[in-house]
C-alpha cells in the first residue's frame, strides 16, 4: 500500500518517522515521508521518498522572536499572525504528498492528517510520542499540565482542553478546508478523538511502555507500542579529534539542549563548565542547532557539533538535555543517569517521569539553571549507586523492544494486510 506519513517539527519530532517508514518499507509498502524541507537529505539519505513540505515554521525557532516565544516572553499575537501564512503553506504540501496515497499517518503538529483523511475516505493513524490525546485517569494533561495531581475524574477532564492547543489555528485551517478540500467547517474545539469514519481514532504513541505505562482505561486503540529508534548509518564514523578526547580518560558528561538553548546560549555555557569544574567531571558540550557557544575551554571539555546518540550516550557517564522526546529515549536506551533541564512542551513530564523512575535526579526548570544545582544534579547522577542501577536495567528493557515492528504490526492489521507479525 502506498502510505504518506506527515511529520513537522525540530528533528527530534522528525527522526522516530523515519524509523517508522523505514519498517513500513521494509514490511512491503510504498512509504512518502512529507516533512520540513530542512530535512529532504535526511530522509532521502535513509532510502525513504521525500515530499515537500514548507520549512519557515520550524526555522522560526532559530529567529529572535522564536527564541522569545520558547522561554515564554515576546508577543504571542504577533507570532500568531507570523505563523499563519506558514500554517497555510504546510496544510498545501501535505495535502500535494497525499494524493496518492492509501493511508495517512500524522503527527498533530502539521494539522493536516486529519482532514486529508477525511476528504479522501482514507485509513488514518495519529501518532506522536507524548501521550497527551487520550483521556486517562492515571495523569493529567502531559502537555498542558504536566505532573499536576488533580485525582483520576479532574486528570481525565484536562484532556478536554486539548482542542485549544490548536483553536488559535483553526481559521486558518478551516479556510483551507473550503477552498482547497470542498469540506465544510470544523468547531475550533473539535476533538480528533474520532476518525473521520466515526470510529475511535487509532493512536500510537512511540515511547515505552515501561517509561509510562499504558493506562487501563484507554481504548483498545491507543497503545505505547515502544520507542521507535533510529541508528546511525552504517558507514558513519567519528571525527579523529572526538575519539581522541573519549579515549583520553574517565566518561564525559554529556550537556546539550539541542534547538532549546534559548536567547541567552553565552549564560548556559558559563553555567556548564563551572558546573563541569566543581564536580571535577570531563564533559561533551553539544552545541547542536543554534546551540551554546563556549569560546574558552579547559582541556577536559571538548565541544560537538553532533553526533548520533546510539554511537555516544554508550560512552558517555550521564545525559544532561533539554527533556525532548528522542533525546531522553536514547539517554534512557543507553542506560545513563539523566538530568533533564525542561524549557517548555512536554519536557516538563519526560524530566518528572525520569525523576520518578529513579533513573536521574530531579529535574531543573530551565529559568532555575545555574552553576550550584547543576553542579550538584551532575554530582548525584554520576555518584549514587541506586540511579546507575536504575538507568541501567531500564535500558536493558527498552533496548529489548521493538517498538517499530510492533507499530507495523497494528498498522498492517488495521489496514487488513495478510501476514501481519503479531503484535
Amino acid at each position: 500500500m502506498k502510505i504518506t506519513i506527515l511529520a513537522a517539527g525540530s528533528r527530534g519530532d522528525v527522526q522516530p518517522f523515519v524509523a517508522l517508514g523505514l519498517g513500513l518499507q521494509a514490511a512491503g509498502h510504498d512509504v512518502t515521508l512529507c516533512t520540513a524541507a530542512l530535512f529532504e537529505s535526511f530522509v532521502g539519505g535513509y532510502g525513504l521518498k521525500y515530499a515537500h513540505m514548507d520549512d519557515e515554521l520550524i526555522r522560526l525557532a532559530d529567529t529572535k522572536a522564536g527564541r522569545a516565544a520558547l522561554e515564554g516572553g515576546g508577543s504571542k499575537l504577533q507570532l500568531l499572525k507570523l505563523v499563519q501564512p506558514m500554517i497555510r503553506r504546510m496544510l498545501d504540501d501535505a495535502w500535494a504528498a497525499s494524493q496518492e496515497a492509501d493511508a495517512i499517518i500524522y503527527h498533530p503538529k502539521t494539522l493536516a492528517g486529519y482532514h486529508i483523511a477525511e476528504k479522501r475516505g482514507l485509513p488514518v493513524f495519529v501518532s506522536l510520542p507524548l501521550p497527551m490525546l487520550t483521556p486517562t485517569r492515571a495523569f493529567s494533561n502531559p502537555a498542558l499540565l504536566p505532573n499536576v495531581r488533580l485525582g483520576g475524574l479532574v486528570n481525565r477532564l484536562t484532556y478536554t482542553l486539548m482542542p485549544f492547543l490548536t483553536a488559535p489555528y483553526m481559521g486558518t485551517v478551516n479556510a483551507w478546508r473550503r477552498e482547497t478540500l470542498g469540506l465544510p467547517p470544523r468547531s475550533r474545539f473539535a476533538s480528533e478523538l474520532i476518525a473521520p469514519d466515526g470510529q475511535p481514532m487509532p493512536t500510537l504513541y512511540s515511547y515505552s511502555p515501561h517509561v509510562v505505562p499504558n493506562p487501563p482505561d484507554w481504548p483498545e486503540t491507543t497503545t505505547a507500542v515502544g520507542y521507535w529508534f533510529l541508528d546511525r548509518r552504517g558507514d558513519w564514523q567519528p571525527p579523529a579529534d572526538l575519539q581522541t578526547f573519549l579515549d583520553a580518560g574517565a566518561p564525559p558528561v554529556y550537556i546539550g539542549f539541542g534547538s532549546m538553548t534559548g536567547t541567552h546560549p553565552e549564560e548556559k555555557a558559563r553555567f556548564t563548565l563551572e558546573a563541569l569544574r566543581r564536580t571535577g567531571q570531563r564533559g561533551l558540550i553539544a552545541t547542536g542547532w543554534g546551540g551554546l557557544k563556549a569560546d574558552d575551554l579547559p582541556d577536559n571539555v571538548f565541544v560537538i557539533q553532533e553526533a548520533p546518540h546510539d554511537w555516544l550516550f554508550p560512552r558517555v557517564a550521564a545525559v544532561v538535555h533539554h527533556g525532548g522526546a528522542g533525546t531522553t529515549a536514547a539517554g534512557l536506551r543507553a542506560g545513563k543517569p539523566t538530568i533533564i533541564v525542561p524549557f517548555i512542551g512536554d519536557q516538563p513530564f519526560w524530566g518528572q517521569r525520569v525523576y520518578e523512575l529513579g533513573a536521574g535526579p530531579a529535574p531543573i526548570p530551565q529559568k532555575r539553571l545555574n552553576a550550584d544545582n547543576l553542579a550538584a544534579a551532575i554530582q548525584s547522577a554520576v555518584s549514587d549507586p541506586a540511579i546507575s542501577r536504575r538507568a541501567a536495567e531500564l535500558g536493558e528493557k527498552i533496548r529489548a523492544e521493538d517498538g517499530v515492528g510492533r507499530a507495523v504490526a497494528i498498522i498492517n492489521r488495521r489496514l487488513g494486510v495478510r501476514d501481519a507479525a503479531p503484535a
